[in-house]
């Protein structure tokens, strides 16, 4: 057991010595501690089996002590908004996904009902998200046009509502399904295997507890992936506002490709979807600006979206615009449940790489979302059971046709607002988006595309509001805010996929290059106290006598050994190796020219004698780091100057223990490591005044 004794000097200068001792680590043997994780996780008995349940269902814990005269009016009141909210959405998002609005009905119900079952949050709203249809989209139009579908977005079938719903037109058969399969069955079969396969990595993640994983996607990451997310779903939409019909764009640089294209068409623009799209954007932004600016006196925002659809599907219904304009419409929306079935294994083979990032997407932004409401509204949820609600939200509904979903930040800000208690809000939500699947969808007939496109555009206002706050970005953080447009870019200009990724890889190398080339100083005292600082920080600092006082703020590994030096080196005024040489060189030629006089060759003595390294900015050292400090030491020791290592924390210590730097037994420790820079300057002079009083 190691022991050290150090000196602090007290304001009146009495000496006051304290003794520190380091506690022996206990060691498990590996076997023992196996067994012990096994018989806590894997006993058997009927306390741990209700917990267990208890655990992956919370609502068996809260519901029954629901406040049912305190919570209920909020909740059915949120229930209702979000629902009402919820079903333009969902017809609009189908737009993204590739899919017919059914589908994404469908999604809305199911996933309320599973995530009111397991998760816990009180306040999150899970259901579709822009971006996760918009992923979904990609994926699903790429897979029609490897399997030869033609991608055009308005069949004639469907405007005429002459055709049925799954309409076999191709002879293309899906791996698990014995019929053929037309090209809406062959979309939905890919957007539930992906669907599927999302789900499953998000329940594999919370089995291994992989949840650490979402941590790399920082605010910057997240933020600058839905700006440029954003982007490209609003070029998605252009074709809509203006009435046109493009084919769509494939692989990296959708955004660019598209915007061509729409210019090249931009002739065949339909006068009516040009006018319905201005009046639709002007009436929905005027009423989310008025809805801003008046919230506080609002109990509940008005349900501007699903106004709009209302009036306008019964202008183009009276005003026939389709057939007399030829102004592209929903279609047919069929009432009722399609029997579920099996998710196509032969297509989670080829969309299980891109079910990979849509996981990830999915859980950041649920979690994130779940702790942003959970911290303002003081309460707590769990990381790994919001990542095991939201995979059984993708798994289960994956076998009734629906595709991904997450928490989407608006409808959760709008579920808290007006009144959201508990998640029996959800139950209202989804009560509401049954009544349009039993009763109310098929009203949707003569629903323009345009009125959908300008509804998706307008929702992007909050992500794409993110361009007002970059110079307060920049004056916050430059690496960040040059993560975030890195980020944004890559999402918009390549791939929403590939965008993700390079945010994520460049956010890494920027915090590995802050650690390679870390802020590096030279310390001086403040004033008659105890305390150092940077001299190129502070002013009135304090120089001490013979002494460099040297902080490195980052850890000591074999990526920054080498600026460490430099630094160290630079600050000093003094490279060990090249003083050393020159005073071989001075040493050799003292030796030829015996005799003569040959003072101007003797290099001039350096102006210190110490060297203190101040480590409190060093949370670990690796072998490199620790051999640079031996080799730093050795290399002073030869000038003859003393070089001390000051706050080192237990880690580092322990490094420099098994590096050998400490002596056999540690019997070094105490003239080379010193709990405080002031204990080890104290150090050095009662070195020097023992030294000067032997003289």
């Amino acid at each position: 057991m190691e022991k050290t004794t150090e000196a602090v000097g007290m304001e009146n200068g009495s000496p006051l010595q304290f003794c520190m001792e380091r506690k022996t680590p206990i060691k498990i043997p590996k076997t023992k501690m196996i067994q012990n994780q096994l018989r806590k996780h894997c006993s058997c008995s009927a306390r741990s089996t209700k917990k267990t349940i208890v655990g992956f269902f919370p609502v068996l814990q809260w519901l029954p002590k629901y406040k049912c005269k305190e919570y209920i009016w909020g909740d059915i009141m949120s229930g209702l908004v979000i629902g009402i909210i919820l079903v333009p959405q969902a017809i609009a998002y189908s737009l993204l996904a590739g899919l017919k609005p059914i589908y994404s009905l469908y999604t809305s119900f199911f996933a309320n009902i599973i995530y009111f079952l397991m998760g816990t949050s009180q306040h999150v709203s899970v259901g579709i998200f822009s971006l996760l249809s918009l992923m979904v989209g990609q994926v699903v139009d790429r897979e029609l046009l490897l399997a030869g579908f033609d991608l055009n977005d308005d069949p004639q079938d469907a405007i005429n509502g002459g055709g049925p719903l799954n309409v076999t037109a191709y002879n293309v058969t899906l791996g698990a399904m014995s019929v053929e399969c037309g090209k809406e069955c062959y979309a939905i079969g890919v957007a539930t295997a992906l669907t599927f396969m999302a789900g499953v990595y998000q329940v594999l993640m919370g089995i291994f507890r992989l949840g650490f994983v979402s941590i790399y996607l920082s605010e910057p990451v997240l933020d600058g992936f839905a700006t440029g997310a954003s982007l490209t779903i609003l070029t998605a939409q252009v074709k809509y506002l203006i009435g046109i019909k493009i084919p769509r764009a494939q692989g990296y640089g959708i955004l660019v490709t598209t915007w061509v294209n729409i210019f090249q068409n931009i002739s065949q623009a339909n006068l009516c979807d040009l006018i319905t799209s201005a009046v639709c954007i002007t009436v929905l932004v005027t009423a989310k600006e008025l809805g801003d600016r008046y919230k506080h006196k609002l109990k509940f925002p008005p349900p501007t979206e699903l106004v709009v659809i209302v009036v306008a599907t019964l202008v183009s219904h009276y005003g026939r615009l389709n057939q007399t304009y030829a102004s592209s419409v929903s279609g047919a929306i069929p009432t009722g449940f399609i029997s579920p079935q099996a998710p196509s294994v032969n297509l989670m083979q080829r969309v299980a790489f891109d079910a990979l990032p849509l996981a990830i997407v999915g859980f950041a932004f649920t979690i994130s979302l779940s702790e942003m409401f959970a911290k303002k509204y003081a309460y707590t949820v769990r990381a790994n059971q919001e990542m095991f609600a939201i995979g059984f939200c993708n798994i289960i509904p994956a076998f009734f046709h629906c595709f991904a979903t997450s928490a989407a930040l608006a409808k959760s800000l709008v579920k808290a607002s007006t009144g959201c208690q508990t998640q029996v809000s959800s139950i209202v939500s989804a009560v509401v988006v049954l009544l349009v699947l039993l009763f109310f969808a098929p009203l949707f007939f003569s629903l323009q595309k345009c009125v959908l496109a300008c509804i998706i555009i307008v929702s992007l206002r909050g992500a794409l509001r993110k361009f007002r706050d970059i110079p307060q970005r920049y004056r916050l953080d430059k690496t960040d805010a040059l993560v975030w447009g890195v980020t944004m870019l890559s999402s918009a200009l390549i791939s929403t996929e590939m965008g993700l990724l390079v945010g994520v890889v460049f956010s890494v190398l920027c915090i590995v290059g802050r650690t390679q080339r870390p802020h590096a100083a030279l310390l001086g005292q403040i004033g008659n106290t105890v305390f150092y600082e940077d001299e190129e920080e502070y002013k009135n600092l304090l120089p001490t006598p013979k002494v460099k006082i040297f902080r490195f703020e980052a850890p000591l590994y074999y990526a920054n050994k080498d600026f460490f030096l430099k630094c160290l080196h630079n600050r000093t005024g003094l490279d060990p190796a090249v003083e050393i040489a020159k005073r071989k060189k001075a040493k050799r030629k003292q030796s030829l020219d015996k005799g003569e006089t040959t003072s101007c060759l003797v290099p001039k003595c350096s102006d210190f004698q110490a060297i203190i390294i101040d480590c409190s900015s060093m949370p670990f050292l690796d072998t490199a780091g620790v051999n640079t400090l031996k080799d730093t030491i050795k290399d002073h020791q030869e000038l003859k100057i003393t070089v001390l290592l000051a706050c080192c924390n237990p880690s580092v210590v322990a490094s420099l223990e098994r590096g050998g730097h400490l002596g056999n037994a540690n019997k070094d420790i105490h003239t080379l490591l010193f709990h405080s820079i002031h204990s080890a300057v104290q150090f050095l002079n009662d070195k020097e005044t023992a030294a000067n009083s032997v003289v």
